[in-house]
């Protein structure tokens, strides 16, 4: 059954108008090592984020061991016959429970899957635990809604059509949409600077996620060197 409504209000609430920070340092990375990430998650939560978005269970087990704010789980797998990579599988579920995550992030879009929204849904639930869809679009959104997810995420605008140019600011029209059907919508995707943070609350986020502009330097020194290059 899903976590009861006293349990969700005592996750959700803290986080409220809040930031939310994914330690997700470059796969392959100098800094992707399992010491860096809990060291990395204390770091921001000692400056006052709500949150954390991790991933893999191993490192979810040792975020969860070392802090008490709550932990969005999530694990990226490339399956061969399936687009799907955000904790496409149920016993990514299973691992992430175990490790401690009360929130469980997946993919939730319309595309072809290894296992139903719905179904997913149903094993987080299952487990006590909070489901948060991570979406592109308003109808997968409400969809995910409809078969019981008290989170939709804005995580995935953008990226689900290979053809689409690469965003560079979070989709707060999606944001907007959703929060004003009455979900409890957290930002997440191309967050960069701290306006647009603070725009995707304006727009009715519950919360905002921000990962590569803290937590990746990669991302941000080649952020400034575009911006450098003639």
């Amino acid at each position: 059954m899903p976590a009861s409504p006293s349990t969700i209000l005592d996750v959700l609430a803290p986080l409220r108008g809040g930031l939310i920070v994914s330690c997700q340092p470059v796969t392959g990375g100098p800094l992707d090592e399992t010491a860096f990430v809990v060291a990395l998650a204390q770091a921001v939560l000692g400056e006052g984020a709500v949150g954390l978005r991790i991933e893999g269970v191993a490192r979810v087990a040792a975020v969860c061991a070392a802090v008490t704010r709550p932990v969005i789980g999530i694990v990226k797998v490339d399956l061969p016959d399936s687009p799907v990579r955000i904790t496409p599988r149920l016993s990514d579920i299973d691992g992430l429970v175990r490790a401690g995550a009360p929130i469980i992030a997946f993919d939730a879009t319309d595309r072809h899957r290894p296992v139903p929204v719905a179904e997913m849904i149903a094993l987080i639930h299952a487990h006590g635990a909070i489901a948060m869809a991570d979406v592109s679009t308003v109808a997968e959104g409400e969809a995910a809604a409809a078969a019981g997810a008290e989170i939709l995420a804005s995580t995935l605008s953008g990226y689900t059509d290979p053809e689409a140019p690469e965003r560079t600011a979070p989709d707060l029209d999606l944001v907007a949409s959703l929060a004003a059907r009455g979900f409890t919508v957290i930002a997440e995707g191309n967050v960069r600077t701290p306006a647009n943070a603070a725009a995707a609350i304006a727009a009715g986020a519950h919360a905002v996620v921000v990962g590569s502009a803290i937590t990746r330097p990669e991302h941000v020194t080649r952020w400034f060197l575009d911006a450098l290059t003639p």
